[in-house]
């Protein structure tokens, strides 16, 4: 099995030796193609008005000055002789869950490798920065193995991404792994943050209210973290709402 690994946290990410460790797990044919820069929240985005520049970090390792989505065609069309049986993206640092799967670079990469017709799982890492401790990577690299050749030996579906994300926690505490819905965030933890530069010019961060997720829906990701599961999501590249899409034909004929 040929194995492109990739994510959105950059080359010299923590989380991407991590994935590079999971996929050797599963394959001794691991490729790594991966944004030169952080690319966090850059979503789907391709590198159109930009020439996309590519260094050889080492054997099977190289830098993209692009996105998640740019690195997945690099590696696909051009830098491997053959087309990937799987991609992995990530691991991200921090989790990618409910609307954040519509911000995420790791995501986005795992569903160019499905728009290409490659079975493609996106990995995060649940981590909360404000509780001072490091991502717990090792729950990851313990899990993430076995729950991949499992999700595999199912059968993706073409057309199908699987967004999976392991909680914050030891791999000793993790209860389990729950299949589960996309869930919804409050939005009122979105907000802007103004402040001052030197000059006393002013400037803003988009940025999230502190404290855990509270009320998540049941059967929802958001909820499988929360109770320390590894929540296992799949996604579909058809958008399109059905229920609306029947009463949009009833009403417009």
């Amino acid at each position: 099995m040929r194995i492109l690994v990739t994510n959105d946290d950059g080359i010299h990410a923590p989380g991407l030796e991590v994935c590079e460790k999971i996929a050797r797990a599963l394959s001794d044919d691991v490729w790594i193609v991966a944004p030169e820069t952080d690319q966090s929240g850059v979503s789907h985005s391709l590198s159109l008005n930009d020439p996309l520049r590519l260094r050889e970090v080492g054997d099977k390792h190289f830098a993209v000055k692009g996105t998640p989505t740019d690195c997945v065609i690099m590696g696909a069309r051009h830098i491997m002789k053959e087309m990937p049986d799987l991609v992995l993206s990530g691991v991200n640092r921090g989790r990618n869950c409910a609307e954040d799967v519509t911000y995420s670079g790791t995501v986005a990469a795992a569903l160019e490798g499905t728009v290409l017709g490659i079975k493609s799982i996106a990995l995060s890492q649940a981590y909360a920065a404000a509780s001072g401790h490091k991502p717990y990577w090792d729950t990851a690299i313990a899990h993430a193995p076995d729950l991949i050749r499992r999700v595999l030996d199912a059968g993706i579906p073409r057309d199908v991404l699987v967004n999976i994300n392991f909680p914050d926690c030891p791999p000793a505490d993790v209860a389990g792994i729950a299949v589960a819905v996309q869930g919804k965030r409050d939005q009122e933890l979105l907000r802007i943050e103004p402040r001052r530069d030197g000059r006393g010019n002013a400037y803003f961060w988009i940025a999230f209210g502190r404290g855990g997720i509270t009320g998540a829906a049941p059967g929802s990701d958001l909820a499988a973290l929360n109770e320390n599961r590894i929540s296992v999501t799949p996604l579909r590249l058809d958008l399109t709402d059905e229920p609306f899409l029947t009463k949009l034909a009833e009403v417009l004929g």
